[in-house]
Parts: structure tokens; C-alpha cells; sequence
């Protein structure tokens, strides 16, 4: 006895500084609260045990009257091993109704033992020394349910340890352990198969309870990912983040760690919220990301947004989403991909585009160059003949000036000629401002959008200026007949229209692969609320790989001599500032029509 005395100090000792431990955890969950009950109960079997070993002689006092509250941490000791292993197979452990039926024999057992001295039932003589007593027959039922309470619980826990992490980790080893010390014991001692004294249950309880603590706060016990396959998650290029009900980190990988530059800091068990605001790396509103992850709690659906590093280039796509099984909420699964390359790509595609954009603009530009001179230069040259013929007909009339032979009639004759010159250069200088009417928009906001109103008469006569040198270089004739009144507004960037659809006249022209003599349609309608502009050509028609393809991407039909991006921001430009559609037919050897459909109705 002299040394099982001063081990139960110790043990008492050990338990007071455990529940100390766990009581400065800032983060409490059932587990822990469930555990620390336990913890109580074993240090009632420990002190009373030790309180009659050491008062017992002194004082006069029969043991038994000691072990009546020691037994009080005896008889619900095993119900709470078995709480606890429910806890530990459900995080979000709720304690039923059904559940206080579970305390009734642990109750009863007391009941019976307190009462002994009248019946007997659960000693019929009472010993420290185990194989001098002599058990009733309560005790059968007694031990029968404190083993099978145990028994249930232990396994839960071991089995559970193994389906996370392995039936030779650290965890399932310990809780093996653990779980066999006091049943083993117990049995030896009740059924004096060896020689033992009271004392040793509550010694072989502590042990068990001790391997069982190292099991849970020592190496994290509440994993969710097994250990087989915690070296294929950490191989895995995406990291992610678990939480359990209280919002604590239970798992996480090792990729999450090398994102954040975190291989030497230790995150588990800690609060979420208290780690993204320490090591604060994105710009992350913390109540909306909470409101999200509680959303997620009690939903299927998986939120998902972008943010970028705070102080690094790196962006990432993260996701949340709730871990449920068998109806059981499990955790809060937080998944982080990198997608700083691809990232990186969309901005070098941006740039490509807009490399092309401007290749386009350019090209524009000089189609527009080249129109203004062709359609400026006959009028230029049509004043200049028209000045040259005023000033040979005012050396003319100053010559005539007291020519006794020049008649009135002469005179008049004069006048009228240079009266017909004067409407000759107002006719040519109309037609170039008209010509610079039309080109302004285009050439100053090429790159710009402008939405004023305008009629269909306004429109074609832009079309119509502007492709006339590429027409006529080209032998084509362009056959235009609008079916509605000229007057009929639209309002819209009248600058981006003429654009699409001198790029579709021009796509028109080339379908015909340099063939002269040649025609192509461009026709108004109206049909119901819309405004329908068609360019046909009878050339050779579009691929099928090319129709499949037209107006989702950048694809053409002139090789390197083509980026492709002309219908494509045809497409996009009436979309976008018509609210509109772009529709096609095509026929192979038979050419291609385009139709514009713009809504009348639209900004009126």
C-alpha cells in the first residue's frame, strides 16, 4: 500500500495540471468539455481511493464508506467514454433524450452500493485486497454494463483512430493501449486471477486516460484526412484548409503551407479567423467571409471567389464548401488554387489582343487614309482646272476692257462662263465636305465610342464614301437598296455601325478572290421592331469549320493575311452598343449573307 499511496498523489497531480492545460485553451469544443468531465471523474476515484488509504487506519473508518464515493467516478466513468467517442465520430454531437436511459444502471449501481450494508447485493464482504472479496450478485450486473459501456466507447474510439490515421499511427497505437490497461487489470483483479488491492483501478483508469489524452491534443486527433492518404494530398498542387462546427483548423495540407511561406508555423488547432487576421495575406472583409462559411454550414452550395496576394504577384480561386457524410456535418473544406500563371496568361493574351486591336485600328486607319485621298483627289484636281479656266477667263475680261470690238454680248458671255466655273469648284467643295464629314468620325474616334442619333440616310452615305475606293479598286459594284424611309432614326456609336459594316463589305469584296465584275447587295429592311441590314455576296461561302466557329473567336478565312478579329468585334460592337445580333447564310460556291439586326426601338 505504502507505494500505491504516493502514486495516486502523483496521478491526482497529473490530472489537476491536465485540466488546467485544457482549461487555458482558448478554443473549447465538445471534446474537450467531455474529456475534462472525465477528468473529474477519475480524480473522484483517485482522492477517495487515496483519502481511505491514508484515513482509513487512523480514523477507525471502514474502507468501504470511502469507496462509496469513488464509485461515483466508477459507475459514469464508462458513459462518458462513450459520450466521448460519439463526439469524436460526429463533430457536431447533440445529447439526446434516449441518452439518459444510459444513466440509469450507473445511478442504480450507487443506489445499490450505498444500500449494501441492508442487502448485500453488491458485497457480501467487503476487502481492499480483491481476491479477499466476495462479490453479490448486483455486481454482475453492475460489471457486465461497465464493460460493455467501455467496451462500445473504446472501440468506437480505436476504430475511428484507425479509418483517420492508420492502424499503426501514433493515435490508433496509443488508444490501443489505453484501451487495454484498465479491462485487462479489472478483469484480473475482480476475478482473483492475480492478487490486487482497490487501489488499482483508478491507477489503471489514469493510465488509460492519459494515453488517451496524448492520443487527442498531442497528435491531433481530430484529423479528417486518413494518414494513407495524407502524402497524396500534400503532393497535390491546390491547398485547402478544414474546420471544424467551432471554426478551429483541424487539417490542412502541405501545400497550403508552402503557398504562405507557413512550413515552420504550427496551425493547428487554432481559430480561423484569429490566423487569416495574423498572417493577413489576402484582402479579405472577415464578417463577409464569415457570413459565407455559415452559410455553408447548412447548404450544398460551394461559394467560390478570386483574390490576389497582398504583397506578392500570386492569385488565387478560392472555395468553400461543407464535408458531409451520412447526413453528418464533418468540417468546413477551404480550397486554394493557384492561378497566378494563368492569370499571367489571360494578361498576355489581353496584350495579344490588344496588339491586334490596334493592328485592326491601324488598318482601319490607312483603308481610310487611302479612301480620302482617292475620293479627294478628283475634286482637287477638278478646282485646280476650275481656277486655272477663272484666271484664263479674268486675263480674258482685263483684255477686254476698251476693246472697242468687244460687244456687250461678249461680256456676257464671259461672266456666264465664269459663273459656270464658280458653281463647278461649289459642287466640288460640297462633295469634299461631305467626303470629310464622313471620315471625321471615323479617323478622330477610331478607338472611341460615340453615341448620338442618326438616320439610315446619314449611315449609307458614310458607307457609301467611304468604301467607294476599295469598290472601284477592286471592280465591284455595290447594288444598295434601302426598303424604308431614309429619315427612319437610330440612335447608337454611328462611327463603330459604319465600321461593321464596311468590314463586312470589305469581307465581301475578298470573298471573291480577285475576280472582277462582280456584285454585291447591301440592303435595309424593316421587319416588326427591327432594323435589318444585309451585305450579300455570291462568292465562295463559308467552311463549315468556319461557320461552327464564326463570332465566338477570332478565326478567318485569309490566312496570314487575316487575324481574324473583324467579325469578331463586329460581333461584340453590336452587341454591346445596339443591344443587337449578327445573323449569317452561307451556301458553298454560292456565297454569303450578313444580316444586322438592330432594334428600332432601342434609345429612342
Amino acid at each position: 500500500m505504502s507505494f500505491y499511496i504516493p502514486l495516486l498523489f502523483i496521478i491526482m497531480i497529473a490530472i489537476l495540471l491536465l485540466m488546467y492545460f485544457i482549461d487555458k485553451q482558448k478554443n473549447k469544443n465538445q471534446i474537450k468539455n467531455i474529456f475534462t468531465i472525465i477528468l473529474l471523474l477519475l480524480l473522484d476515484m483517485c482522492f477517495f481511493v487515496f483519502l481511505g488509504g491514508v484515513l482509513s487506519e487512523p480514523l477507525g473508518i471502514p474502507p468501504i464508506y470511502f469507496d462509496y464515493f469513488s464509485y461515483i467516478g466508477s459507475c459514469f466513468l464508462p458513459v462518458c467514454i462513450y459520450f466521448i467517442s460519439i463526439a469524436f465520430a460526429n463533430s457536431n454531437f447533440v445529447f439526446k433524450r434516449w441518452y439518459l436511459l444510459l444513466f440509469i444502471i450507473p445511478i442504480l449501481s450507487l443506489l445499490v452500493l450505498w444500500t449494501n450494508d441492508f442487502h448485500h447485493l453488491f458485497y457480501e464482504v467487503y476487502s481492499i485486497n480483491l481476491n479477499e472479496t466476495v462479490i453479490g450478485p448486483y455486481v454482475y450486473v453492475y460489471l457486465a454494463y461497465t464493460y460493455i459501456m467501455l467496451a462500445i466507447g473504446l472501440i468506437n474510439l480505436l476504430r475511428y483512430s484507425i479509418k483517420n490515421s492508420g492502424f499503426f499511427s501514433k493515435q490508433s497505437i496509443l488508444f490501443l493501449i489505453g484501451s487495454i490497461i484498465p479491462i485487462v487489470v479489472n478483469l484480473l483483479g475482480t476475478f482473483a486471477i492475480i492478487p490486487m488491492t482497490i487501489y488499482i483501478t483508478p491507477i489503471s483508469f489514469a493510465f488509460a486516460i492519459f494515453f488517451h489524452a496524448l492520443a487527442i491534443f498531442k497528435f491531433g486527433f481530430l484529423k479528417i484526412t486518413p494518414i494513407a492518404l495524407q502524402k497524396i494530398v500534400d503532393k497535390i498542387s491546390d491547398g485547402y484548409v478544414v474546420i471544424n462546427n467551432e471554426d478551429i483548423i483541424i487539417d490542412f495540407n502541405k501545400t497550403f503551407l508552402n503557398m504562405f511561406g507557413l512550413e515552420k508555423v504550427s496551425i493547428r488547432n487554432k481559430n480561423f479567423y484569429e490566423f487569416i487576421s495574423k498572417f493577413s495575406y489576402f484582402n479579405i472583409n472577415k464578417d463577409e467571409l464569415q457570413k459565407c462559411i455559415q452559410e455553408v454550414k447548412t447548404s450544398d452550395d460551394t461559394y467560390s471567389f478570386d483574390k490576389k496576394l497582398t504583397n506578392a504577384e500570386k492569385y488565387f480561386h478560392i472555395e468553400i464548401n461543407s464535408i458531409v457524410t451520412d447526413n453528418k456535418f464533418l468540417g468546413i473544406l477551404i480550397l486554394f488554387k493557384d492561378t497566378t500563371q494563368h492569370m499571367l496568361d489571360l494578361k498576355t493574351i489581353q496584350n495579344n489582343q490588344n496588339m491586334l486591336m490596334e493592328r485592326e485600328r491601324l488598318a482601319s486607319l490607312g483603308q481610310l487614309i487611302g479612301g480620302i485621298a482617292h475620293n479627294l483627289k478628283t475634286p482637287i484636281m477638278s478646282i485646280s482646272g476650275a481656277a486655272e479656266g477663272l484666271s484664263d477667263l479674268i486675263k480674258e475680261y482685263d483684255e477686254s476692257i476698251g476693246d472697242p470690238e468687244v460687244t456687250n454680248d461678249d461680256h456676257h458671255a464671259i461672266a456666264k462662263d465664269m459663273s459656270e466655273w464658280v458653281e463647278k469648284i461649289k459642287s466640288y467643295s460640297e462633295y469634299m465636305s461631305d467626303v470629310i464629314t464622313a471620315v471625321k468620325g471615323q479617323a478622330v474616334t477610331l478607338s472611341e465610342s460615340e453615341n448620338i442619333t442618326f438616320d439610315i440616310d446619314e449611315l449609307m452615305k458614310r458607307v457609301n464614301i467611304l468604301m467607294k475606293h476599295e469598290l472601284k479598286n477592286a471592280l465591284i459594284e455595290l447594288n444598295t437598296k434601302i426598303n424604308v424611309d431614309k429619315n427612319t432614326i437610330l440612335h447608337g456609336d454611328i462611327t463603330s455601325l459604319v465600321q461593321v459594316i464596311n468590314n463586312m463589305i470589305s469581307n465581301s469584296i475578298q470573298s471573291y478572290n480577285g475576280k472582277t465584275n462582280q456584285f454585291i447587295d447591301l440592303t435595309v429592311d424593316k421587319i416588326q421592331n427591327t432594323l435589318v441590314i444585309s451585305i450579300r455576296d455570291y462568292g465562295s461561302g463559308l467552311p463549315k469549320s468556319v461557320q461552327d466557329k464564326l463570332f465566338k473567336e477570332m478565326i478567318t478565312t485569309k490566312g496570314k493575311n487575316g487575324t481574324g478579329l473583324g467579325l469578331f468585334m463586329s460581333y461584340s460592337t453590336i452587341r454591346a452598343h445596339f443591344n443587337g445580333d449578327i445573323t449569317f447564310e452561307t451556301e458553298k460556291g454560292k456565297g454569303t449573307v450578313f444580316h444586322i439586326v438592330l432594334p428600332l426601338l432601342l434609345g429612342k
